[in-house]
């Protein structure tokens, strides 16, 4: 595939909303290409929709939303971070819509697990208790320590102005999959490396040596999309031009 002629539908994982993507998707329609970069229910310009029934299943229904009322179709589908498991949903539902998957430093789900038992045990253990403490158990609070390993200076300031408390339930749901994930379309794993954000390492480890992976570095941290747009967009554009 040409990349200029590419359809990419970009998810967004925790916190965020379709806005940390404005520096990917700038440079990404500069070549002609399409991008969409929906915002999940309950977060980003859409915390005015939180309520407690917003879980994982809303989170599908927002992209498989975004692909049919577009009329979308060879889609290049990336999902970062905890985005990682709305796109193997989606995947799951339209896989005739999807031409291939793209896991950005990314959580793999696992057929009725939810995504939290798949983080370490002391990230799980954090979320879970914060969530009770700061919401009655509706949102999960913001990591601002971490500040998902983002330098010092205006990119960081840009995401800390804009990040929101993610819906708990979302989290705590078991996925269900009807099919192995990516359900027989491609899939890439984009690995950031500096540093590695331990929250994905198991989701990382669980693929790295499986046949039909395309495992990608990228030397930056976790909000790769803030911290090395032009460098992500490079990457994400070879594989849209990758034969299939």
């Amino acid at each position: 595939m040409n990349a200029a002629a590419a359809t990419f539908v970009l998810v967004h994982g925790a916190f965020h909303g379709g806005w940390c993507w404005r520096h990917v998707a700038d440079r990404i329609c500069a070549t002609g290409a399409r991008v969409f970069t929906p915002t999940m229910t309950g977060l980003g310009e859409r915390t005015h929709l939180l309520t407690r029934e917003v879980g994982i299943e809303t989170f599908f229904d927002d992209v498989c939303g975004v692909l049919v009322s577009e009329e979308l179709t060879d889609v290049i589908l990336v999902g970062h971070s905890f985005g990682g498991a709305v796109i193997s949903g989606v995947a799951d539902r339209m896989p005739d819509r999807i031409r291939q998957l793209v896991y950005l430093d990314a959580v793999i789900p696992q057929n009725g697990r939810s995504a939290i038992s798949l983080l370490p045990p002391e990230t799980q253990a954090i979320r879970l208790r914060t969530a009770q403490e700061t919401s009655g158990g509706l949102t999960i609070p913001l990591p601002t320590e971490t500040m998902f390993d983002l330098a010092s200076g205006p990119g960081r300031d840009w995401v800390a102005r804009r990040i929101t408390p993610h819906p708990l339930k979302a989290y705590t749901d078991p996925v269900h999959l009807n099919a192995p994930v990516g359900n027989g379309r491609p899939c890439a794993y984009i690995r950031c490396t500096s540093p590695v954000y331990p929250a994905v390492v198991p989701s990382y480890d669980a693929i790295k040596n499986q046949s039909g992976w395309t495992v990608i570095d990228i030397a930056t941290g976790h909000d790769a999309m803030v911290s090395a747009p032009d460098a992500l967009t490079d990457l994400l554009l070879d594989l849209a031009n990758a034969p299939e």
